[in-house]
């Protein structure tokens, strides 16, 4: 019932002059011509000269034109000025007198290209407050522990060199960073997804990660943590899938990279992969034993740049994880903070073939 109902109601649409301008100027010619029969009507019988009638006419029709008009073009002015406004770099102005016709359908949707517009600046602001903030770290730590060399004060020692070697490696992975954003905005990324095995896959990018040769997959290098030991459970052995293995790659890095940073002394990561619903899909959890994620950070820890609300932060970049959900979704999957009942537990889904080369 409820089905036929909204078919009768859209198929009314063309002659409901609320919901289309069609029918509301259909509807002021007939209400028009309506006032002009109902005066001529009236001048016949009781003998008002026919110019009378024509002058009353022509006013009726010229008030009712006006006041359809100004209902039609009002929303339509009003985006004239926000448009302008927009121009100017204000982006917080809406249009608020929405019809229920093409009119109103527009406006609609103009309000919310204003809003993906504001968000965007608020983006770009962002972004560029926080790129000068995290460059500016590490450079200004490396020119102190250079400035201490060249005027004496401390010694060119392997110490000193290794401090100033820290910050260059901060300041190259920030950048390889960065290059992956700045892929990830232009959308230039393609995939080139294949089947592989997953035990051996991911036994050497955790390899690759316990020597501390990599976080992302871009070259850059990080310090690994002897007191972490990273575990693998695939299940089968034979296990494969069917992702973009340089993509993937950097998942698992950064999600392996983000949990050792927050385990404890002597807490173990655990990287475990199973076999997905349908074939070439995976299941991949990376697990730590670290302080967990608040429940009001789960939503936003994806996002660029966002660092948590634990007090005395590692100096990351809150981008690793924003990467991390970008190349899953490059594959068409999902990635998100699951339940644990300690620490961290990341869990990625990859859909397999059917979606990757849909």
């Amino acid at each position: 019932m409820r089905r036929w109902w909204r078919w009768v109601w859209a198929a009314l649409r063309p002659w409901d002059p609320y919901r289309s301008i069609k029918a509301a100027l259909q509807a002021l010619v007939l209400v028009s011509v309506l006032i002009t029969t109902g005066l001529v009507i009236l001048a016949i019988h009781s003998a008002t000269e026919l110019r009378v009638i024509t002058i009353f006419s022509a006013i009726a029709s010229l008030l009712i034109t006006q006041i359809v008009a100004n209902g039609l073009t009002s929303p339509l002015r009003e985006m004239t000025a926000i448009a302008r406004a927009m121009a100017g770099g204000d982006y917080s102005r809406r249009v608020t007198r929405v019809r229920r016709d093409e009119v109103g359908e527009l406006a609609e949707t103009f309000n919310r290209m204003a809003a993906d517009l504001a968000a965007a600046d608020r983006h770009r602001k962002e972004l560029v407050a926080n790129v000068s903030h995290e460059l500016r770290t590490p450079i200004a730590a490396l020119r102190a522990v250079l400035e201490n060399v060249v005027d004496g004060v401390s010694a060119a020692d392997p110490e000193t060199m290794r401090l100033a070697l820290q910050q260059t490696e901060r300041l190259g992975k920030l950048v390889s960073q960065l290059l992956d954003l700045s892929r990830l905005d232009s959308g230039a990324t393609r995939l080139d997804a294949k089947r592989f095995e997953v035990w051996p896959y991911l036994s050497a990018v955790l390899k690759t990660a316990s020597l501390g040769m990599g976080t992302g997959g871009s070259g850059s290098r990080s310090r690994a943590r002897a007191d972490v030991p990273l575990h693998l459970d695939v299940s089968p052995l034979t296990l494969t899938a069917y992702a973009d293995g340089e993509r993937l790659h950097q998942v698992v890095a950064n999600l392996v990279d983000n949990a050792v940073k927050h385990s404890p002394p002597g807490g173990r990561v655990t990287v475990r992969a199973r076999g997905g619903a349908t074939p070439g899909s995976l299941e991949l959890d990376v697990v730590d034993e670290g302080p967990g994620i608040p429940e009001a950070d789960r939503v936003r820890v994806f996002e660029r740049f966002h660092r948590g609300s634990h007090p005395g932060g590692d100096g990351g970049t809150g981008l690793g994880l924003a990467i991390a959900r970008w190349a899953v979704d490059l594959h068409g999957g999902r990635i998100e903070v699951a339940e644990s009942p300690r620490g961290c537990r990341i869990h990625v889904t990859l859909p397999g073939a059917v979606a990757v080369t849909a």
